[in-house]
């Protein structure tokens, strides 16, 4: 570890550069405008918080083909490939599928508190963005469920000035196509602008086609210098099928196998976002902001990782009608408020049934349906989020910041099918029969009341240092609570709750180094246990865990020719009052002050770039990837040993509005799994392999 630490520190030796080069430099860096914390523009300088941003320069050369090309260069950020666009997240929290981070495109969450799928982000166009920020750690008073772990925020690429159509065509390994067509335009007080991603590929594993459609338009309008309207219209269909993981001897031998074919798993969703926002400057010291949006998402997936328990097909939907409004008014040189009210009612629909596989030696070939409906119900969500925000400029260094947000949420739930349909069915791919308990119709409610508190001290002109506490939630998910399978008493559940404090400093140490420092811990309780009692299994929320860590970025221009960019972060997070059920017969494993499985050690990402002089338009890069160990499971018996990746990017712009460019992944055709893990009880440890080394080409021409 020392070594890779070694290696990040290196490249960021700085070296003299012009004094008229290094201070637009600086006026770029310390300038930077983000616009997650307030829902509006403010310097990062004067946020207590982490984050970090992406601009539309930035997604360009990377030519993200999967989310986490350009998300894990942020420090403290890991966002592994499931294949296709699937991942999961990792901020400040273990690799994981649970409801902890919160999602946005424009400030709209992309979907509503309840609904999370750790695969939404390909629910947005990532790489035709016009800038992606993420903030580590939970969000300010504007934000409520589900931003514990953090918040990824892509905001839409503005109409540009003139008409203005951009092609761009990309080809690469496992039958990778891409078409990323924009066109825009502004006129007086229009502008308009339309992106579509047209993306298909084999995968580079058996049987793991995907293939995404999206289509997203903007139209701007300013009817007068103080009202102006912004449209959001996003569409999203995505067709993935599923990739198995990979028990040891098949990872090392056979790492293309999938033991999906067919329709055995696969995924197909289609995403509607349609949003407004009117922002009416009353005055020079104030600004209201209205945002009404629509949300329409459908699901149907046979889901990969039941395929071995609980095989089932299943269709879930949702519409979402809601409002964001907030009003900012500034008292005088020195107060500033916010306050809002966040409205969402979202009426649901889940469908679920039994299936029976086909298995050909260890290959599922597909399945039948049995006919038998595990579930049908109906849950419509409402809830209603007050919050207010106040920062006042105590002294000419020190700016405080407190909020407060109340969510109130209430869940109608009813179930559609007869007390005669049964609870249990016999699976003849198990040779079992499999329970499906359902809850009584009911209506559920949650409440929750989260204070935030920040500070940011202005050390001089380059430096500055904040602190923020801040209490954040996550209620149960829709399917969580009603979906029981064998479990019992899902609908009791309550909201998970987190305590995160944390301490920054920022700012820029020489001409070549702009560097962000923070340090945080975060405790979280009422997680989410299993009890087994007898032959009944129950859930509680008993959990306690504990989550610390150092994040470092650095970047900056070691001269006119090279710039790096490099983040690094160290983590510990352990269990401190949990336990888990396992085994036959079933028994309960304390696993108190263990590592929490599935949390890397660290995290790297190191990117040089080298733009020679003598070659205009010409850049080239090269990037380090580094994932640290972690352990498989809960019990800290086996461990996976991480990884290290480099990748290569070239661009070179011709001129006359085309531009060349090119990408090989993975260097070095390491084998690498993107997550490791094993059952409790289970020696055998399932892997997912990455890709290998891959090479993609395309070219931009804008006219």
């Amino acid at each position: 570890m020392k070594k890779h630490l070694s290696i990040a520190l290196t490249l960021a030796t700085p070296f003299a550069t012009s004094t008229a080069y290094a201070e637009t430099l600086e006026l770029a860096q310390l300038e930077t405008v983000v616009v997650t914390a307030t829902r509006e523009e403010r310097r990062k300088m004067e946020l207590p918080e982490s984050i970090q941003s992406f601009d539309r320069e930035t997604i360009d050369a990377v030519a993200p083909s999967h989310p986490s090309e350009i998300l894990n260069r942020a420090a403290g950020v890991h966002v592994n490939n499931l294949s296709g666009e699937g991942h999961m997240t990792a901020i400040r929290q273990p690799i994981t599928t649970r409801g902890v981070y919160l999602y946005l495109e424009d400030g709209v969450p992309v979907r509503p508190t309840g609904f999370f799928n750790h695969n939404a982000l390909y629910e947005v166009n990532i790489p035709q963005s016009g800038q992606l920020e993420v903030t580590k750690g939970p969000g300010s008073a504007l934000y409520g469920s589900d931003a514990i772990g953090g918040i990824i925020n892509s905001l839409s690429r503005k109409p540009p000035a003139e008409t203005e159509v951009m092609i761009n065509l990309e080809a690469g390994s496992n039958d990778w196509q891409r078409a990323l067509l924009s066109a825009g335009t502004s006129h007086g007080d229009h502008g308009l602008s339309i992106d579509l991603n047209a993306t298909d590929n084999s995968g580079y594993r058996d049987e793991a086609d995907y293939d995404r459609t999206s289509l997203t338009g903007r139209w701007d309008f300013a009817t007068s210098d103080q009202l102006s309207i912004k449209t959001l219209l996003s569409y999203t269909q995505v067709n993935q099928s599923g990739v198995s993981s990979l028990e040891e001897f098949d990872y090392k031998n056979n790492d293309k196998k999938n033991r999906f074919h067919g329709d055995t798993a696969f995924r197909e969703v289609d995403a509607l976002r349609l949003s407004s926002e009117f922002s009416w400057a009353t005055s020079d010291s104030t600004l209201a902001t209205l945002t009404p949006y629509y949300r329409n998402n459908t699901t149907s997936m046979a889901p990969s990782w039941m395929v071995t328990y609980d095989p089932n097909e299943r269709e879930s939907e949702f519409q979402s009608y809601g409002l964001l409004s907030k009003y900012r008014v500034r008292s005088n040189d020195t107060v500033q408020w916010i306050i809002g009210l966040d409205i969402d009612y979202t009426p649901s629909k889940y469908q679920e049934e039994a299936i029976s596989h086909n298995l050909e030696d260890d290959i599922y070939t597909g399945y039948i349906s049995l006919n038998n409906s595990n579930y049908d119900f109906d849950a419509e969500q409402t809830s209603l989020s007050p919050y207010a925000h106040i920062e006042v400029q105590v002294s000419e260094k020190l700016l405080a910041s407190v909020g407060l947000r109340y969510d109130y949420f209430d869940i109608s739930y009813k179930d559609n099918l007869s007390s005669s349909d049964p609870e249990s069915i016999f699976i003849p791919q198990l040779g079992r029969p499999v329970t499906h308990r359902r809850p009584d119709d009911q209506d559920i409610s949650f409440e929750q009341l989260s204070p935030k508190l920040g500070l940011v001290y202005t050390l001089n002109d380059h430096h500055a240092t904040y602190f923020n506490y801040r209490q954040a939630f996550s209620i149960p998910s829709v399917t969580t609570l009603f979906r029981s399978g064998s479990t019992q008493i899902t609908d009791k559940l309550e909201p998970i709750t987190a305590d995160s404090y944390e301490l920054g400093i920022r700012g820029q140490a020489s001409d070549a180094i702009f560097y962000e420092l923070a340090i945080y811990q975060m405790d979280i309780s009422d997680d989410i246990v299993s009890v087994v009692n007898g032959f009944e299994r129950n859930v509680y929320n008993a959990g306690e865990t504990e989550h610390q860590g150092i994040e470092l970025s650095i970047n900056g221009a070691i001269t006119e020719e090279f710039s790096y960019a490099a983040g690094f972060t160290k983590t510990r997070q352990t269990y401190k009052n949990f336990s888990y059920t396992c085994c036959f017969p079933t028994q309960n494993i304390d696993v108190s002050d263990n590592d929490i499985g599935k949390a890397p050690d660290t995290i790297g990402n190191v990117v040089l770039v080298y733009t020679p002089v003598i070659f205009t338009g010409l850049r080239l890069e090269v990037e380090w990837e580094h994932l640290g160990d972690y352990y498989t499971d809960e019990t800290n018996t086996a461990d996976y040993g991480g990884h290290d990746l480099y990748n290569f990017r070239v661009n070179y712009v011709l001129g006359n509005g085309l531009e060349l460019y090119g990408r090989v992944q993975n260097i070095g055709d390491k084998r690498y799994s993107t997550y490791t893990s094993n059952q409790v009880g289970d020696p055998d440890i399932s892997y997912r392999p990455g890709n290998p080394r891959s090479a993609y080409a395309g070219f931009r021409y804008t006219f």
